[in-house]
């Protein structure tokens, strides 16, 4: 066991690094009076900052939820790390040596599990940088100067390369004394088929993903070249030290500049981040692998000092094609999490922020991002555009979409200026009618919960046990309409070997199911079939692509549920296949002719010669598959 750290040493580590020194690198701390700092407190949700930090005293205390101690134990509490782990952090931070009871100064054995992986992580982040340099690495620094960023730009966000080899990482780490159980359980390698490691990241341009303290707990690499059948980008797995949910990707260059602006900038990917900074937008951040969540919420709040008293903005950009807009929608969900105002910035042209760089320049980028639509009336328009509001069909189906969309927003007053936005957009002159739509959508959406409780209060006086929640529908494994996708994606994970590579050619949009869709979105995550066959830890790169538990219940469902037929050969594979993509061309050419009957009558005939075009070539290739069958794919 290691020793127990001298007394005196801890109390050096206290006096060397003040507590708002420490605190302020998760939370924004401003003058409370009395010499005190106030800040939104890290350990609960609130939207009042009750967090109060005594720089003299050295402690913390929260008045919402009661929690306190110290600059070690604030570390503890927050990073989940143990009393040694918490000084040593420090200790690294302050530059001093620590010493033990049993012996000596801290040597690498007795440093607590959590720095060593840290430290592990930063010889990792060294020696990929240095790779960049190497002629191998010419691909990878083709890549970035392809999107505009020079040596000195990979040098500000620390980007490296990993070399192909299987174990040149493995072996440099070795060196440099840690054990194969920290590098494997530091998710910096995996376990070969033949019982020894491997490198996680081979051939592939690397970013060190970095936490709110700026020290390397992660990494994401970037396919460079086309024979690597691995996904896009591929992340550190879950570890001790590396929770995607909890990091944002740049949030240690970001971090100030966001507390002192009030404004942060949420963008989609490694390079957008880069482009962002280097044009002078240095508030943007980015998630690492999945979507914008809670916890990210959490730590923008905390740095914006998002309560209802200090009101920020958090700007997102994304895509312009529909995908984007989908993701913009989502984060349109969880807007009435924040108190801060939220916007959404898309360029004219559908460009991300590195594209748009690239192509107009850095003023562009910043005059994106200056310019946000606020994410409501976005989210509106979307969903006005969707309906044909030049008939009176269309108007009513769309205030019902849109209409509680609106009746969401908690401030009444803003609530009915949306409101009367809506009117606008529908082209429904009556503005009152409209208004009290929303309003009663609003109060039914106040007492639903209400009633839910008052029903629960009910029963417990009647000594009943209170209602469990509803569980999420479950899907029907018998359902003819969805049956064909169901067996497809059973054959994608239990013999990807007989659905390669046609099923990687197949788009989510061709599974009509929500939860199936989202199954095929973890296999693409995963690698897809090609990198999936013969390979034995694919099932668990699917799981951890999948984007919450309802998914991975349903990737367990389909992973164990026996196939339809004894025999599974690539004949009836392709039956599978070509049964689920005859389903989406059928809806295809079912939309194309409702859309042709529609514009018929007042469209000219050049208007009406690409949709002719269409049909007829998606009708040419119905035939081809019922023909030709896996063959005509």
């Amino acid at each position: 066991m290691a020793g127990r750290i001298r007394d005196e040493d801890v109390q050096r580590v206290r006096d060397a690094l003040p507590i708002d020194v420490v605190v302020g690198d998760y939370v924004q701390l401003t003058n409370g009076g009395g010499g005190q700092l106030k800040g939104v407190c890290p350990f609960h949700d609130e939207k009042s900052a009750s967090f109060y930090v005594s720089p003299s005293k050295g402690v913390f205390h929260c008045f919402g939820c009661q929690e306190s101690g110290d600059t070690i134990t604030f570390l503890q509490k927050i990073e989940h790390f143990s009393f040694a782990e918490a000084v040593e952090r420090m200790a690294a931070q302050a530059n001093i040596t620590l010493r033990y009871e049993e012996g000596g100064y801290n040597s690498r054995g007795q440093q607590g599990e959590r720095t060593r992986l840290v430290e592990a992580h930063k010889v990792a982040a060294a020696y990929y940088r240095e790779q960049l340099e190497g002629a191998e690495a010419e691909i990878g620094r083709a890549f970035l100067a392809e999107r505009g960023f020079d040596a000195a730009a990979a040098a500000l966000f620390g980007v490296g390369y990993a070399p192909a080899g299987w174990e040149h990482l493995v072996r440099y780490l070795r060196g440099k004394g840690f054990t194969d159980r920290e590098i494997l359980q530091g998710g910096l390698a995996s376990q070969g088929q033949r019982g020894g490691l491997i490198d996680r990241f081979r051939g592939r341009l690397v970013w060190p993903i970095r936490d709110v303290a700026g020290e390397v707990v992660g990494f994401g690499a970037r396919r460079l070249r086309e024979d690597d059948n691995g996904p896009k980008y591929l992340n550190t797995p879950e570890t001790p030290i590396y929770k995607k949910s909890h990091v944002l990707y740049g949030i240690d260059l970001a971090k100030k500049e966001i507390a002192k602006s009030g404004r942060a900038v949420v963008v989609e990917g490694y390079t957008d981040v880069m482009a962002c900074h280097l044009a002078g937008v240095t508030t943007a951040v980015a998630t690492c692998g999945t979507a914008f969540a809670e916890d990210h919420i959490k730590i923008i709040r905390r740095l914006l000092m998002d309560t209802s008293a200090y009101r920020g903005e958090t700007v997102f950009t994304f895509d312009g094609d529909a995908a984007g807009q989908k993701a913009a929608l989502r984060a349109f969900e969880d807007d009435q999490k924040f108190a801060a105002r939220t916007s959404i910035a898309i360029s004219p042209g559908g460009m991300d922020p590195c594209e748009l760089r690239l192509a107009q320049g850095e003023e562009a980028v910043r005059e994106l991002i200056a310019h946000p639509v606020p994410l409501f009336e976005f989210a509106l328009r979307t969903t006005v555009a969707r309906h044909r509001v030049d008939a009176a069909e269309g108007r009513a189906a769309a205030l019902e979409e849109a209409a509680p969309i609106v009746a969401k927003i908690k401030d009444p007053s803003i609530r009915h200026e949306y409101a009367v936005q809506l009117a606008g957009l529908l082209g429904i002159l009556d503005e009152q009618f409209v208004v009290r739509r929303v309003s009663q959508i609003s109060r039914w959406q106040r007492e639903a919960p209400q009633q839910g409780r008052g029903q629960q209060r009910g029963q417990a006086a009647r000594q009943q046990p209170a209602p469990q929640p509803a569980a999420a529908p479950r899907l029907n494994p018998h359902d003819r309409a969805s049956s064909a996708e169901r067996e497809l994606l059973k054959l994608a994970l239990q013999r990807a070997e007989v659905v390669n590579p046609y099923f990687d050619q197949f788009g989510e949009d061709e599974f009509t199911t929500p939860q199936y869709a989202a199954v095929r979105r973890a296999v693409g995550k995963a690698g897809g079939t090609v990198y999936g066959q013969g390979v034995p830890g694919f099932l668990g790169l699917v799981n951890e692509a999948a984007e919450n538990d309802q998914v991975r219940m349903v990737i367990a469902e389909l992973t164990v549920e026996p196939l339809r037929h004894k025999l599974v050969d690539e004949h009836y594979a392709g039956q599978i296949l070509v049964a689920v993509r005859l389903q989406a061309v059928d809806r295809r050419l079912a939309e194309v002719h409702s859309h042709l009957q529609r514009i018929a009558s007042r469209s000219t005939a050049e208007e009406l010669t690409p949709v002719q075009q269409e049909l007829y070539a998606l009708q040419q290739y119905k035939e081809s598959l019922k023909t030709r069958g896996a063959a005509g794919l």
